[in-house]
């Protein structure tokens, strides 16, 4: 890379992180400047797509092409930004000044987005494009209605219910910040921290690793929010200690793969999705992170069990003692790093303040507490790893939010939107909502097998999401419903992106890691079913049908996670006892679904709780030359 395409590339990156922190701290209005959000975001956007022309060549390396198209994408996105305050009360004179930049800017940003997020969602949304031009010659209700090819691209362009729309909106005000805090919690050492604190915590114990793996990625994973990232910083530490000490590949990267996934779940911050929902369900985002708190607890209980089960099957043992941090100690060095996280969780929950802002507050206390705990300011490596790799971080999400526009945009002029609702509607009330629920998470897994989790809940949404509220899902339920089935596809093979990284750093093959990694998720593929029937697992209700759904479904949690692994007896005891617990898990935790706030959940859960400890205390020394495979 030559020095100037070098320099382009750095200009692109810090401006992403200098303009987004700029616009959430609404500094242009203190310096005098009233900027509108369309305005800011196509500015990122244009920075975004820049940077993605020169990160991702067409050759070894980038040059003059990349550098040339970089410069043009930028300029056609600034063009519509600086001429926007213009154009609003001139939209509809349509003139070539106005549309022709907007022809270039949505073919570069298209080009980006290909590069940057790769060919299945760029080619989803190509299709959307090419629709809106010619949907007027379709048949049936796949019509759409005629608008002129000027009209379309100038709503795509410059329009708030297109590209520079909700989505972008939501990334540039809220999620920017968020993934700022997480990368210089990352720099600063805080992965470190959470990794040592869980390896003091839970080396020691049975098949130690592979714990100190669930604990650490949760932990990391609740603030940093992606599931690549999160298994990219905890992963290359847990999963070469989780073989070394007796795990096979397979189950080390399945593991891994299954905890980081998870952390997109696990409150507090739960991925730039859970911005979204909140955002199309016009709720406080605390709203979307409490419905969110019970399935994430039974999520990596189960997982917990499980792998305790697996170390007990194969007779795997924890690390000494003496070879780990102690957890003291590195709890007395580190707890800075949860000094941060305090104040996110005060501002965000205490004071109620707009989460964006919040992050931002978190991460300047965080920098404070660099410069104190290292006794100076932040190395240039470290402010240069926060700034550019921020935007770095930022650039596929916001290349996503950009393509998530048009989809929305489109769908919704086009009144496809209403009519693939009104079908699937139809299909619901004469098939059943059950039905229903499983078509529209086999929908989701299979658009997940090649787009983000973010990308797969915006297309669901649009179309799927009024036909399960019409059908009478609580809005909380079906979004959450989508946004599940949505992240797990990045566990479910034949794509499994999730499993893929893992099994690439275990050595492990991608389809057996990504079976185990199912079973290990098995909570998160069953529970939405659940809280579509009863949001009380959303904690939402009364108060006796909260309590009801969170013992029933945690026990049923629990007996699941002993019985997936077939973790009891002899061979006849064992498949007898095997049977039991999974027939008793079932019913123990759909009593959710038909019982409610009977005394029927409790009765159940109960009577399962004591043959679950029959079971376990009954349970033989394992014979560990059986093989426990997939």
């Amino acid at each position: 890379m030559d020095r100037f395409t070098f320099l382009l590339l750095r200009a692109n990156l810090g401006l992403i992180t200098v303009v987004g922190v700029s616009w959430i701290l609404n500094l242009p209005f203190y310096f005098g400047f009233s900027l509108t959000f369309q305005e800011v975001v196509v500015v990122l956007l244009g920075l975004s797509c820049g940077a993605a022309f020169i990160k991702y060549p067409y050759g070894d390396k980038p040059g003059w092409l990349e550098a040339a198209l970089a410069v043009v994408a930028f300029g056609s996105w600034y063009w519509m930004s600086w001429n926007f305050e213009d154009w609003v009360v001139r939209m509809a004179d349509r003139t070539p000044d106005m549309w022709g930049p907007g022809v270039v800017a949505i073919i570069l940003m298209m080009e980006s987005l290909r590069k940057a997020a790769g060919g299945i969602i760029s080619g989803l949304v190509w299709i959307i494009i090419v629709y809106a031009f010619l949907g007027d010659h379709m048949p049936g209700v796949l019509e759409a209605e005629v608008f002129p090819p000027s009209k379309v691209v100038l709503y795509l362009y410059a329009d708030n219910n297109g590209i520079p729309g909700l989505v972008l909106r939501v990334i540039a005000q809220l999620v920017l910040a968020f993934i700022l805090f997480g990368k210089l919690l990352e720099i600063s050492g805080g992965a470190a921290f959470f990794n040592d604190l869980a390896m003091g915590w839970m080396g020691h114990r049975r098949g130690g690793p592979a714990k100190v793996s669930v604990v650490a990625s949760s932990a990391f994973g609740t603030i940093s929010g992606s599931t690549v990232g999160n298994i990219m910083s905890t992963g290359i530490v847990t999963i070469p200690l989780m073989k070394k000490f007796g795990f096979k590949a397979k189950y080390a990267a399945a593991i891994e793969a299954v905890a980081s996934n998870g952390g997109q779940i696990a409150p507090p911050v739960m991925g730039a999705t859970a911005f979204i929902i909140a955002e199309f369900l016009e709720v406080p985002y605390q709203d979307v992170v409490i419905a969110a708190a019970l399935p994430a607890v039974v999520y990596f209980l189960v997982l917990f069990l499980q792998v305790d089960a697996i170390a007990a099957r194969f007779g795997l043992k924890g690390m000494k003692k003496e070879e780990l941090p102690s957890s003291g100690k590195v709890f007395l060095v580190g707890w800075v790093y949860l000094f941060p996280i305090g104040i996110l969780l005060y501002y965000l929950f205490g004071l109620g303040f707009n989460p964006g802002l919040s992050a931002l507050y978190a991460t300047g206390a965080l920098l404070v507490l660099m410069i104190v705990k290292n006794r100076g300011l932040p190395t240039q490596k470290n402010l240069s790893d926060f700034i550019f790799g921020g935007g770095e971080n930022l650039v596929p999400l916001i290349l996503i939010g950009a393509a998530a526009g048009v989809v929305i945009g489109v769908l919704n002029a086009t009144g496809l939107a209403f009519q693939l609702s009104l079908i699937l509607t139809t299909l619901g009330k004469s098939y059943g909502v059950l039905v229903m629920l499983m078509l529209t998470a086999l929908i989701a897994i299979i658009l997940g097998m090649g787009m983000p989790t973010a990308a797969v809940y915006i297309v669901l949404v649009t179309v799927i999401a009024p036909a399960l509220i019409d059908m009478g899902l609580e809005p909380m339920s079906a979004h959450l419903f989508l946004f599940y089935f949505g992240l797990l596809s990045m566990l479910t093979p034949p794509v499994a992106v999730a499993s893929m990284v893992a099994a690439g750093m275990a050595g492990s093959d991608m389809w057996r890691t990504g079976l185990v990694g199912m079973q290990l998720a098995a909570p998160a593929y069953l529970m939405p079913f659940l809280w579509a029937y009863n949001p009380a697992i959303l904690l939402d209700g009364t108060p006796v049908a909260v309590a009801y759904a969170i013992v029933s479904i945690i026990i049923a949690g629990w007996m699941l996670a002993l019985a997936l692994p077939t973790f009891l007896g002899d061979a006849k005891e064992k498949l007898l006892a095997t049977f039991l617990l999974v027939g008793t898990a079932f019913i123990g935790g759909s009593t959710v679904w038909f019982g409610q706030e009977s005394p029927i959940v409790l009765i159940v859960s109960i009577v399962g709780f004591g043959l679950l400890l029959f079971l376990r205390a009954r349970s033989k020394k394992l014979d560990t030359n059986q093989v426990y495979d997939i």
